[in-house]
């Protein structure tokens, strides 16, 4: 059935609107941090893993860290535990760290699959595949005693990452896909925050683009109201404040460490709009912050 002249004037509007960012990004690593609703809205799913897709064959290099925090919840309740956090970090005992593996392991298979579905090659990786992300187990800082830290168990804090892995899969044209797990000093296996996982891995990869995908438009003030174009000094007045807190934490505090390290931009969305990573990365709206590196 032909297109109307209406229709057909529109879908080409938004074709070359996309040409001038395929151009300036060709050949230039997104890192995509893929968690929330996008990962369990079946319709979501497909929708990511085609962005995804579309990414690497118009020639940008995407590399997904995904997390499993709401699939984590579920199974721990299914064998009666129940998941803590401390300020957005996981409270993970060494049961739970089975679990962790367990479900990581899972999502990670799930996104493999459903990617090559729609035509890419993903690669599902940990951090213990060569050793490519190495830790130490994570201390932090009590927020209510000075001075006291915390110990949330086999939680890691990254001290290296090696970047030499990823380097090769994207030469042969591979899409790479995280599960947020390190290696310890003594070969133990840690669990890594997957929004840090993914600002360190943009640092170390210099890439062009950090895009976080959450459950909320992205940072609110304390009206509710959408920010965009922000600096990291905007978003330190903001953490100072309690503008932002909780979960949203770990996120930010990847996003102002990636944005002050040589990353571009950093990009936090709304994953529970369709196809929100074309958007943000192809077209001039945007559906979501972005934090200068400025």
């Amino acid at each position: 059935m032909p297109l109307s002249q209406a229709t057909a004037e529109l879908k080409a509007l938004v074709l070359s609107e996309a040409l001038p960012y395929i151009q300036r990004f060709f050949d230039k690593t997104i890192v995509i941090k893929y968690g929330g609703n996008a990962m369990t809205d079946p319709a979501l799913q497909e929708g990511f893993a085609r962005d995804v897709v579309l990414l690497k064959l118009v020639g940008m290099n995407p590399v997904v860290v995904h997390g499993g925090g709401p699939q984590i919840n579920e199974l721990l309740k299914r064998v009666g535990k129940e998941g803590h956090f401390i300020q957005g970090m996981r409270v993970t005992d060494e049961e739970t760290m089975d679990v962790v593996e367990m479900v990581l392991g899972k999502v990670n298979k799930d996104i493999v699959n459903l990617i090559n579905r729609h035509g890419g090659k993903a690669v599902g990786l940990t951090g213990q595949d060569g050793s490519f992300i190495r830790a130490k187990k994570l201390l932090l800082e009590s927020d209510k005693v000075p001075g006291e830290m915390l110990d949330i168990g086999l939680v890691g804090d990254i001290n290296k990452i090696d970047p030499s892995i990823i380097s090769f899969l994207d030469s042969g044209d591979f899409i790479p896909v995280i599960a947020p797990i390190g290696v310890g000093p003594d070969g133990e296996t840690l669990n890594i925050n997957a929004d840090v996982v993914a600002g360190k891995l943009a640092e170390v990869l210099n890439a062009e683009k950090l895009v976080l995908l959450t459950n909320t438009p992205g940072v609110l003030d304390k009206d509710g109201t959408l920010l965009t174009g922000l600096t990291p000094s905007q978003i330190d007045e903001m953490v100072a404040d309690g503008t932002l807190s909780g979960g949203m934490l770990p996120k930010i505090s990847s996003a102002l460490d990636a944005a002050r390290s040589g990353v571009r931009s950093v990009h936090i969305i709304d994953g529970r709009v369709q196809h929100a990573l074309l958007l943000e990365i192809l077209t001039d709206e945007g559906v979501g912050t972005l934090i200068k590196s400025k």
